[in-house]
């Protein structure tokens, strides 16, 4: 049998446009001599559709999608990934479900059996799981269809997560072949970690693997497709690409356990992590963008390591033309932040205006310090200059169309060295999941492998929001080596305080850099939506209460 595997970009809540995608594929599997076509997980609806599945007509839509799409499949038969009505109770209303469509209908279904709920994922609120799976028969190959997390164990956790095993039963009642239909989000790292795990489980089976993961940017989650195909003994015989559209061909034996041959498979190379999270950044903002309905974007641009990465990542993404930059210098900016913003721009191609702030800062202290005592002495002036310039990207935001981007990276939210309504204003946080010591290391990466268009001086000088007199970054925070250090500790690896110091940290500043992060989770609730490209992003992943005890543990 030939199998394509599907690689496609769909849209959340754009039935018509992805079914139209899906049947594209289909036409263009079948010229290539095809007799199946799969595609990921929920294709049909995009991933996650949330609570688009509350709305009964939105789930009847999807079911009558996948009925229109069947007629298409007479001479080639299709695997859909899609919602459909529970009918059994007691249980949850909807199954995320796969229809093989065959001969002009709907030949089959096999229902998700393992429903993550963990991080981003959140499955149990709508999905009720399916029964134990079997194959599905199809040209004499016996099909063992899976859907994502059906693939997936945890050996790490020292316990299984679930009681069920899809694979093994599947394998145990006669699957010649294993079908994964997914929607894995991307991560650093994740690309190896997932060839691994498909790896073990074709040896554990014993079967080959046919892999088809979801592409594309839907709100914070970014999916990098890198669909595969792994033989059962292992052997990583094709590759799609990463962070694009793709089709790819596998071809199973027909006599004895099923084989896959690699004649018709393009196995592409591993990408580089930097290269992985610049791609994965690219691509989360361009269909951000592109799915939200806006064609151009405005940032502010200080001088600074993190604006210059986010607007040379909007270069790239979007096209310089679609860019404008506004740098919005106080009486504390210094002369070569100007002169840096500037190089940048002429360099990326992008546009600039340049709006002094001073006027309109006098006028807060006019207005503000005589009314307000205490205004002079805390950093309530300081987060005025901020607020100022949120305040004039989001007016062009309005009146342009354009969608403002927020420069602030991880390290910045996580200890709440940011301001609300200032350099937080913003519809997406382009580098809010990038700490600020791979800010640096993913900026260096892009001027070698795209020329060097950030200016050095951005990379030697000391970081400053220049919002007083010679003011910079660690004269409020710890350096950010070790900063980034405690800080991966305790949100991604969800270490307590006694375990991040047992590593050989100072207590005091231990428990310094905890209490930051604890006294900003009211920020963050109000920051604008992150690009997840680590393990435990700020957002849907990660939900710490506001009010709370100050437990640092």
């Amino acid at each position: 049998m030939r199998i394509a595997l599907a690689q496609i970009n769909p849209t959340v809540g754009d039935i018509p446009g992805n079914c139209q995608k899906m049947a594209q594929c289909i036409a263009r599997a079948a010229r290539q001599g095809a007799q199946l076509v799969v595609f990921s997980e929920l294709a049909v609806t995009g991933y996650p559709p949330r609570d688009l599945l509350g709305r009964k007509g939105f789930v009847a839509a999807a079911v009558s999608a996948v009925e229109d799409l069947s007629r298409q499949c007479t001479g080639i038969a299709a695997l859909v990934g899609y919602v459909r009505p529970n009918d059994r109770l007691p249980g949850r209303p909807l199954q995320n479900a796969a229809a093989l469509l065959a001969g002009g209908r709907v030949a089959g279904v096999h229902v998700k059996t393992l429903l993550p709920t963990y991080d981003v994922f959140d499955e149990t609120r709508y999905f009720e799981p399916g029964p134990a799976p079997a194959p599905m028969d199809l040209a004499g190959v016996r099909l063992g269809v899976s859907i994502c997390e059906d693939l997936w164990d945890r050996p790490a956790l020292g316990r299984p997560l679930y009681q069920e095993d899809p694979l093994a039963q599947l394998a145990g009642a006669g699957a010649g072949v294993i079908i994964n239909m997914s929607a894995s989000p991307f991560q650093l790292g994740k690309l190896a970690t997932r060839q691994e795990l498909v790896r073990r489980q074709a040896l554990r089976t014993h079967l080959p693997i046919v892999y088809v993961n979801q592409v594309g940017g839907n709100d914070e989650l970014i999916f990098d497709g890198s669909s595969m195909v792994v033989a059962g003994d292992g052997r990583v015989l094709g590759r799609a690409k990463s962070f694009e559209e793709d089709l790819l061909i596998v071809d199973l034996g027909s006599t004895g356990v099923p084989h896959v041959t690699a004649e018709n498979t393009t196995e592409t190379a591993a990408l580089p992590d930097m290269e992985q999270l610049s791609r994965a950044l690219q691509l989360g903002l361009a269909d951000y963008c592109r799915k939200c309905g806006f064609k151009s974007v405005v940032l502010g641009l200080s001088g600074g390591i993190d604006s210059a990465l986010v607007a040379t990542l909007a270069a790239d993404a979007l096209g310089p033309q679609n860019i404008l930059a506004l740098a919005m210098p106080s009486r504390f900016s210094s002369e070569h932040s100007l002169a840096d913003a500037k190089a940048l721009a002429g360099n990326l191609g992008i546009g600039l205006k340049v709006l002094p702030i001073e006027s309109i800062h006098k006028a807060y202290q006019e207005l503000l310090g005589p009314n307000m005592p205490e205004y002079g002495r805390s950093i309530a002036d300081e987060n005025v200059q901020a607020r100022i310039r949120g305040n004039l990207i989001m007016a062009y935001s309005n009146a342009c169309g354009q969608l403002a981007l927020a420069t602030g990276n991880k390290s910045e939210l996580a200890t709440g060295y940011c301001t609300l309504y200032g350099d937080m204003s913003g519809g997406l946080a382009v580098i809010g999941d990038v700490p600020k010591t791979l800010v640096y290391k993913l900026s260096r990466h892009l001027n070698q492998a795209r020329g060097p268009r950030i200016p050095e001086n951005t990379f030697t000088k000391p970081p400053s929001a220049e919002l007083r007199p010679n003011q910079t970054d660690q004269d409020s925070l710890p350096p950010y080596d070790l900063l980034d250090a405690i800080l991966h500790r305790y949100i991604e690896l969800e270490m307590d305080a006694d375990e991040i110091v047992a590593e050989g940290f100072d207590p005091a500043v231990v428990k310094r850099v905890l209490r930051l992060v604890t006294t900003a989770e009211y920020k963050r609730r109000q920051a604008a939506p992150v690009l997840k490209v680590t393990g435990k992003a700020f957002g849907t992943g990660r939900r710490m209460p506001i009010a709370r005890r100050n437990w640092l543990g």
